[in-house]
């Protein structure tokens, strides 16, 4: 059984051939390291191909990365990949936005619907607003990766 440490070093050597063998160049450095998940950050030059439209492609490039990993250990931490900072702003933004739309919930008695989102980002969004006392959030029930939440004041 492999330690923390040996499975973040080999998500980044992953990470890097990936990136090597589609033609990229840039660093992959590990952030965090936990027995839930491991950070890795991309510096490159090539950032916004990278990442891709709406993150598309870091996405994908996450979820490669984890499959390949699980293939072998079960028990492997999640992995997280950043680049350049996106997914950390992307965070922030929707939380700003979640957290305007809720405020709106208060002001006007009346519920809001998010758009879809997938578990992390509902995840991120229902733990924020939370905080706010006065409204309740609720996640949609859908067959789908993709859920609303719904923001409503609190009874």
């Amino acid at each position: 059984m492999e330690t923390t440490d040996q499975y973040a070093q080999r998500a980044s050597k992953i990470t890097a051939d990936i990136l090597h063998s589609l033609g990229f160049e840039g660093t992959v450095d590990v952030v965090s390291c936990t027995p839930e998940e491991i950070s890795l950050t991309i510096s490159s030059a090539d950032s916004r191909f990278i990442i891709g439209d709406g993150g598309s492609r870091l996405d994908d490039l996450q979820y490669l990365v984890n499959r390949l990993l699980v293939v072998s250990h079960e028990d492997v931490p999640r992995v997280r990949i950043d680049c350049d900072n996106y997914r950390a702003k992307a965070e922030d933004r929707l939380i700003q936005s979640a957290t305007e739309k809720a405020q709106r919930v208060l002001s006007s008695g009346k519920p809001v619907t998010l758009p879809p989102m997938n578990a992390y980002h509902r995840r991120l969004v229902h733990s924020a607003l939370a905080e706010i006392p006065g409204v309740s959030t609720q996640s949609e029930e859908v067959d789908s990766r993709f859920k609303r939440i719904v923001i409503s004041p609190s009874s």
